[in-house]
């Protein structure tokens, strides 16, 4: 079964292209590993699959349900952004017991689900404490918990091991595995390329609102063409690198003159 699927999704803000005819099928129980520099559309593309932010034109569905269909998606998936939204005055019980009724969780359940949840990030002891008082960590263990306590058909992650110290960070890259064995659809965004090469079973590579290469870990790996030693940092490089950029300079035997006309034709482009 698909999990998310969309077929030439794009976004347009004004004259700015954010996304461009993105074409995905992800399949249920995968952690989807969603890379890319900073502007490249990623964090765009998140909002149009949890039904935050609609499409200029394309289709796409997440669980079976239209991205365009906000209240029908809302409980089939989950949704960690970058900054989470938790009250700074509440507690953390307090913020996840309210995330809970506005789901309508089964009250025993939840609260036993969220007692497991505390301990298995090391919360138990602050779960009382106002969330104002938190670290940046703590915050964003607390928003991963509420991402999850419905037990989503899909949760999208962005950036998740933010601020968390290294332990907290492996236990939650165990947690992220674990969900993903039990059959829920993880798409994580992440500037952490060790984190994609240890969990994502399939990677996507976002540049300028393109997907520019879609595989296994291994398989970007094997694409990378420089240094001595290939990772998928290597790979992300490589892809996400414009070709004006590395373009060679087979010109540059070329006259004086000529070489001057060329620069006065890009900066009066560029300008």
């Amino acid at each position: 079964m698909t999990a998310i699927d969309t077929t030439e999704l794009t976004k347009r803000y004004g004259n700015t292209l954010a996304v461009d005819d993105l074409t995905l099928s992800i399949p249920e129980g995968v952690v989807y590993g969603f890379l890319g520099p900073n502007g490249a559309g990623k964090t765009t593309t998140m909002r149009m699959l949890t039904g935050l932010t609609r499409p200029t034109s394309g289709t796409g569905s997440v669980a079976g349900i239209s991205i365009t269909d906000r209240d029908g998606l809302r409980t089939h998936i989950g949704y960690l952004p970058e900054e989470p939204p938790l009250y700074d005055h509440a507690t953390a019980y307090e913020q996840l017991e309210y995330a809970a009724g506005l789901r309508d969780l089964p009250a025993e359940a939840t609260r036993e689900r969220i007692d497991r949840l505390l301990d298995e990030l090391d919360l138990t002891a602050d779960a009382n404490t106002r969330i104002a008082e938190y670290s940046k960590g703590m915050r964003q263990k607390t928003a991963y918990i509420q991402a999850i306590l419905h037990e989503p058909d899909v949760v999208f992650l962005d950036e998740p091991t933010s601020g968390l110290d290294p332990r907290a960070a492996r236990t939650l890259r165990e947690m992220i595995t674990d969900l993903a064995n039990a059959g829920t659809t993880v798409f994580l965004s992440t500037h952490i390329l060790p984190v994609v090469e240890e969990i994502a079973d399939t990677v996507g590579i976002l540049y300028d609102g393109e997907l520019v290469a879609e595989g296994s870990p291994a398989d970007l790996e094997r694409r990378a063409e420089t240094g001595e030693t290939r990772s998928l940092e290597d790979a992300f490089l490589e892809l996400t690198t414009d070709e004006r950029d590395t373009a060679g300079e087979s010109d540059s035997e070329a006259s004086a003159a000529n070489t001057a006309n060329q620069r006065v034709v890009e900066e009066n482009t560029d300008g």
